[in-house]
C-alpha cells in the first residue's frame, strides 16, 4: 500500500476494513481502520522534544515515605531525558506551582539544568489537596512558550488521590482545553486514587494510565516513560473524514493498543479532522461508525460513504496528507428483511468493548459494596474474556475472583482498593486477536449452544453474538452458563 512524500520521519499505511453490504433497513455503517507507522527510508534529524514533570505534593504524599519515593523517580525522570530537551516541573496541590525553572518558562536540558531541576525536586513539601486540573492547566500554559512547529508536547503526571478540589465539569473543561495541544501519561500511586479520572485525562489526551501501588515500582516507571517518549517522531496525526452528505458520524473510537473514545473537530473544506495523538513507530486501530436514514440511498449501488485520509503536522507546523485516501464503500440491499452478518473482527471488537465495560461495572461495584452486581459483572467478564481469548484481561480477572459456594465465580470479598483500580484501569486494554481463535477447541465439558435464529452452533461459553447471522443468543443461556473462576 503507497505512501505519499513526507517529511514526518515515518511512513503511515491505512486499511479500512468495512463490510460493504447494508440491510435494507440498516441505519448504522462501520468500519476499522488500521494505521502502521514504519520508521521512514530517510528520518529527518531528531525530533525536538518538550517535557513537563508533573508531581503530586498534596499533603496525603506525607505518609509512608510515598513523596521521597516519587522524588526519587521524578530525579531519575529528568537524568533520563535528552540533552537539548525543554524542561519544565510543575509541582501540584490544590494548585500548581511552576518549581523548574524559577524564571518560567521551559528551560534546555543540560548537565546544569538536571542538578538544579533535581535541587528544586528534593525541596518540595507535602501539603494542601488535589486540584489536577490546575496542575494540567498549569502545564498548557508552560507549553504555549514552545514555538517551534513539530516539537513533541509530552507530560507525565502522578496521584495519590482523588481529584477532591476541584469539580468533575472544571477538570472536563480543563481536558478539551488540553486536547491536542499535549500528550500527558498518568499514574497511580498507592491505592487512593480514582481509576475513572485517570481514565478521562489519558483518553482526552492520548497518553497511558496505569496503577503503581508499589511506590518504590514509580522510578522504574517513570524511567521507561521518558525512553518511551523518546520514540515519539511525529507530534500531531489527524484522520481526515470527508463524509458523503446522507452520512453523519456517529463516533470514533481508539481499539487497540487500548480503548479511547475520541472526537472529530472540523476543519477545512467540510472535513472532519480527529486527532490522534503523538506518534512513534507502531500500529493502532480506530472503528468509525457513520449514521444515515436508508430511505436516502438507493439500492444496490455502491455508495461511497467516506473517504478517509491521515494527516500529519509537518516541520513548518502545516498539515499535510501522509496516506493514500482510502473509502469507506457501501451498497444497501434491495430485500428487506434479510439481515446481513457483521464481520469477524467488528463483532470482535465489539464484544472486546463490552468485555471493557463489564470490567468497570464490576470495579465501581465492589468498591461501593454491591457485591452482588459486582459478581453479574464479573461473571459476563470472565465469559467474553475467554471467548475472545484475551489471555491478559483474563488472567487479571481471575486475580480477584474465587468460586462461590453455587459453582459460580464471585469477586473476593477481600480484594483490595488498589487491586479493583488496576482491574478499572486495565479495562481498556486489548490484545492482538488470535489468528487461530476460530479452530482452538472449546473448553471442557462445554455444551454447544444453538442460535434461536439461523440455528448455528458454537462450543465458545461467552458467546454473545452467532458468528454465522450475527445474531444475539439467549441471554438466559449465557447468563446461567458456569465459568471458571480458579
Amino acid at each position: 500500500m503507497g505512501d505519499r512524500p513526507h517529511l514526518t520521519g515515518l511512513s503511515f499505511e491505512v486499511d479500512v476494513d468495512a463490510p460493504s453490504d447494508l440491510a435494507h433497513d440498516e441505519t448504522r455503517a462501520d468500519a476499522l481502520v488500521t494505521v502502521r507507522a514504519h520508521p521512514a527510508a530517510q528520518p529527518p534529524p531528531r525530533t525536538r522534544a518538550a517535557e513537563i514533570l508533573i508531581m503530586d505534593k498534596s499533603l496525603s504524599m506525607a505518609g509512608r515515605g510515598k513523596l521521597d519515593e516519587a522524588k526519587r523517580a521524578m530525579c531519575a525522570a529528568v537524568d533520563t531525558l535528552r540533552d537539548g530537551t525543554l524542561l519544565g516541573i510543575v509541582a501540584g496541590n490544590h494548585q500548581a506551582d511552576v518549581v523548574y525553572p524559577a524564571t518560567g518558562g521551559l528551560a534546555t536540558v543540560d548537565a546544569a539544568a538536571r542538578q538544579e531541576a533535581k535541587s528544586r525536586i528534593a525541596g518540595q513539601l507535602a501539603e494542601g489537596g488535589t486540584a489536577i486540573g490546575q496542575w494540567l492547566a498549569c502545564a498548557d500554559r508552560l507549553f504555549t512558550a514552545v514555538t517551534a512547529p513539530g516539537t513533541v508536547r509530552h507530560a507525565v503526571l502522578y496521584t495519590d488521590g482523588k481529584d477532591e478540589h476541584e469539580t468533575p465539569e472544571q477538570l472536563d473543561g480543563v481536558l478539551r482545553a488540553c486536547t491536542d495541544r499535549f500528550v500527558c501519561d498518568a499514574r497511580g500511586l498507592g491505592e487512593d486514587w480514582n481509576y475513572a479520572e485517570l481514565l478521562r485525562i489519558t483518553q482526552a489526551l492520548h497518553g497511558s494510565a496505569e496503577a503503581v501501588v508499589t511506590v518504590s515500582d514509580l522510578t522504574e516507571d517513570f524511567t521507561r516513560i521518558m525512553r518511551q517518549a523518546q520514540r515519539i517522531v511525529v507530534a500531531r496525526v489527524y484522520l481526515g473524514l470527508r463524509l458523503n452528505h446522507r452520512f453523519r458520524l456517529g463516533f470514533v473510537r481508539q481499539t487497540r493498543p487500548v480503548e479511547a473514545e475520541l472526537t472529530a473537530r472540523p476543519h477545512q473544506d467540510g472535513t472532519l479532522h480527529v486527532p490522534l495523538g503523538a506518534w512513534p513507530p507502531e500500529t493502532r486501530q480506530y472503528q468509525v461508525s457513520l449514521r444515515f436514514d436508508p430511505e436516502t440511498l438507493t439500492v444496490d449501488e455502491d455508495l461511497r460513504a467516506a473517504r478517509l485520509t491521515l494527516y500529519a503536522e509537518q516541520p513548518d507546523g502545516t498539515r499535510a496528507p501522509c496516506s493514500e485516501p482510502r473509502a469507506m464503500v457501501v451498497r444497501r440491499r434491495s430485500t428487506p428483511g434479510f439481515g446481513i452478518p457483521p464481520s469477524a473482527d467488528l463483532t470482535r471488537v465489539e464484544n472486546e468493548h463490552e468485555l471493557g465495560m463489564a470490567m468497570r461495572a464490576c470495579a465501581d461495584a465492589q468498591q461501593r459494596g454491591d457485591f452482588a452486581r459486582a459478581d453479574r459483572e464479573l461473571h459476563l467478564a470472565l465469559g467474553l474474556a475467554e471467548d475472545l481469548r484475551d489471555t491478559v484481561r483474563l488472567r487479571l480477572l481471575r486475580s480477584v475472583a474465587l468460586t462461590g459456594p453455587d459453582g459460580r465465580p464471585r469477586v473476593r470479598r477481600d480484594a483490595s482498593r488498589g487491586e479493583m483500580q488496576r482491574l478499572g484501569l486495565r479495562s481498556t486494554r486489548t490484545t492482538v486477536p488470535p489468528l487461530d481463535a476460530a479452530d482452538l477447541p472449546p473448553a471442557e465439558g462445554t455444551a454447544p449452544r444453538g442460535c434461536p435464529r439461523c440455528g448455528a452452533t458454537t462450543a465458545a461459553r461467552g458467546a454473545r453474538f452467532c458468528e454465522e447471522c450475527g445474531g444475539l443468543f439467549d441471554e438466559a443461556a449465557t447468563g446461567g452458563t458456569s465459568v471458571d473462576a480458579s
